[in-house]
């Protein structure tokens, strides 16, 4: 059944101001020689190669540091506060260093750190493993990153058979494993802190816990995870009446519903930020939020119910003199239409656009609307509507300097058919 006519355009595109709730008026539906051997050479033994791989620099050195006491012993509060001192200007000087494009003098005064470290707090080791490991990731140093890596991995072992990991050490291994792009380990250590927040019965620790979690997932691009932990965040803020919250996670869902090619699920989720809006006179988010569930429709392979939608934005935002969204509406809507073979609604659409364009004075999107006009009337072979189409964007392209020679060779073409068209 082909659509039905003229009154969408009437009503709609026309007036521009129809309700949100308008009746879908226009539906589609198309919607070899031997070789001699070689004399016999004495055989010589093979040469040792020399050993290339770097130390590991975590292997204390055969002379003490000097910043240690000669005996080893561990150091009183007084030389701990030295120590903390002496290390801070260390830090500085690797700093210094790399700015220098000094990288391995930085290392190198960095590794002395993080050898000097474990005279200190087990805490304070793990962060500046995280800290310094981070600035070796984000300089691309890969071997060092595998260091402090190994070293870290150790250091948990160590307090793991000691059953040593308290919370706020196991807050520093998540940190630290997640500045050196450690995903997986620092996620199951935040799913070790989550069923302590839930033993606990901390629900503000289990709800900053879960937002850490879903970070991790979309970070691993988990998104099926990433869902879940937020469809629970979502859950727990409804039952709290955290309307702030809610809308930050419907947010959140909407965004990995569409990373996760999920159109039916980000449907359900944005028609609820579209209630939100409603219900907190916001109107002004509902026009790209209407556009976006049109386009998840045409995913869904259902074009009647992305056209309703299109046609919902264009009339929220004509009406809010939202002329962005109201034009990115029409230009979907035709496109819609002429992907299921309806050139004249699509013209009809296309004009409507030239209006909204007008209204914003935005040249490039005026001469873009020309020439699908332009093309839609060179398909029908209407030559002489192309023509007028073609010159009105070449005029435009010539005003912003852009792609002048291409709507030159449009019109070029349009007269040869012209031509070749007359008895």
């Amino acid at each position: 059944m082909r659509p039905s006519s003229s009154p969408f355009l009437t009503t709609l595109l026309l007036s521009g101001f129809a309700a949100i709730a308008m009746p879908l008026v226009m539906p589609l539906s198309l919607l070899a020689t031997p070789v001699p051997k070689p004399a016999a050479k004495p055989i010589q033994a093979a040469p040792t190669p020399a050993n290339t791989a770097k130390p590991n620099p975590f292997d204390e050195p055969a002379v003490p540091d000097p910043l240690l006491p000669s005996n080893p012993r561990p150091l009183t509060p007084f030389e701990q506060r030295r120590l903390r001192e002496a290390l801070g200007d260390l830090d500085q000087q690797a700093q210094q260093q790399l700015a220098a494009k000094n990288g391995a003098a930085a290392f190198e005064i960095w590794y002395r750190v993080l050898r000097l470290q474990p005279n200190l707090t087990l805490e304070e080791e793990v962060n500046a493993l995280g800290r310094i490991g981070g600035i070796a990731w984000d300089n691309s140093r890969s071997e060092d990153v595998n260091f402090i890596g190994q070293r870290l991995r150790q250091v948990q072992q160590e307090q793991e058979q000691a059953k040593n990991l308290t919370p706020p050490l196991l807050d520093a291994f998540a940190t630290a494993y997640l500045k050196i792009h450690d995903l997986d380990r620092s996620l199951v250590i935040q799913q070790r802190i989550l069923a302590n927040t839930r033993q606990s019965q901390n629900a503000i620790a289990q709800d900053k816990t879960l937002n850490r979690i879903g970070e991790l997932y979309l970070a691993k691009f988990d998104y099926p995870n990433a869902a879940a932990v937020y469809e629970t965040l979502l859950d727990r803020a409804q039952a709290k009446g955290d309307s702030y919250s809610e809308g930050i996670y419907l947010q959140n869902l909407a965004e990995i519903y569409n990373k996760a090619l999920q159109p039916e699920n980000a449907v359900a989720i944005k028609e609820r930020l579209v209630a939100r809006s409603l219900k907190n006179r916001q109107p002004q988010a509902i026009a790209p939020l209407k556009i976006s569930i049109a386009q998840d429709y045409e995913a869904l392979k259902q074009p009647e119910k992305a056209s309703q939608n299109y046609q919902e934005a264009f009339s929220l935002a004509w009406s809010l003199q939202q002329f962005g969204a109201a034009a990115e509406a029409l230009q979907n809507l035709g496109k819609l239409y002429q992907s299921h073979e309806q050139a004249d609604y699509a013209l009809q659409i296309y004009g409507e656009l030239l209006k909204v364009e007008q209204r914003s004075y935005n040249y490039y999107g005026l001469m873009r609307a020309y020439d699908q006009i332009g093309q839609i009337y060179l398909k029908k072979q209407a030559y002489p509507q192309a023509l007028t189409a073609f010159q009105q964007a070449f005029t435009l392209a010539q005003s912003i300097n852009y792609r002048v020679d291409y709507y030159q060779k449009q019109i070029a073409e349009v007269n040869l058919k012209l031509k070749s068209a007359k008895p």
